[in-house]
């Protein structure tokens, strides 16, 4: 991936998003072509893998066989910037519109788990993450056991062995930053609930604007 320097982002800031990472794209390529899945991957940092699963139906899989490469890439926040936003418009209008966006790609082979008890504890951990915060939160062992041993039959579990990763964060920081604040003032005000999170990206990546 082509990153400037300006847009780079550290092995630190990689790994606290993969840390709070979500869905994913699993790209791995095949003898039948290029395999792609979307589904959420979970970040083990002892083990410097990701973590997850899918349907048994689904022929991804079956690509881990031929130790091919794979990529997961995990795409935040997004959003057009419009010439309009910048301070610099008023300056000679030298202006152009752009993307704002972030992206992480992983790196790695893939490993299949088929092993009952792997997979329990896998989707027990996934449900856990995501329910911890709700009033009454969902568990797996709320559900009959015979069932969710049947469930389980019907995936198989994938884990990326991560051996390289690289993050890109455009978020506006080869502005000056005049056009920074402008573009922060404007992404706030707006009713579209998107850009408003956008801006908050943008602060994060290039800093408060000074007083």
């Amino acid at each position: 991936m082509y990153i400037p320097r300006k847009f780079e982002l550290t092995d630190e800031q990689i790994a606290t998003a993969l840390r709070s990472s979500g869905m994913a794209h699993l790209i791995t390529s095949s003898a039948d072509g290029f395999q792609i899945t979307p589904m959420p991957m979970m970040f083990d940092p002892d083990r410097n893998t990701l973590v997850a699963h899918m349907a048994r139906a689904n022929p991804h899989w079956h690509a881990a066989d031929a130790a091919s490469d794979s990529v997961a890439i995990f795409a935040g926040l997004d959003g057009y910037i419009s010439p309009s936003l910048y301070a610099t418009k008023a300056e000679g209008g030298k202006v152009v519109p752009t993307w704002n966006y972030e992206t992480i790609n992983v790196y790695g082979s893939l490993q299949v788990h088929d092993d009952p008890d792997w997979l329990l504890e896998h989707v027990s951990v996934l449900s856990d993450r995501h329910e911890h915060a709700r009033d009454m939160p969902w568990a797996v062992a709320d559900a009959p056991e015979h069932f969710i041993a049947g469930q389980l039959k019907a995936i198989v579990g994938i884990e990326l062995v991560i051996t390289r990763w690289e993050g890109k964060a455009k978020m506006s920081q080869n502005q000056p930053e005049r056009n920074q604040i402008s573009v922060v003032d404007g992404l706030s005000n707006s009713s579209n609930a998107s850009e408003r999170a956008l801006a908050g990206a943008v602060i994060t990546y290039t800093g408060p604007p000074a007083v």
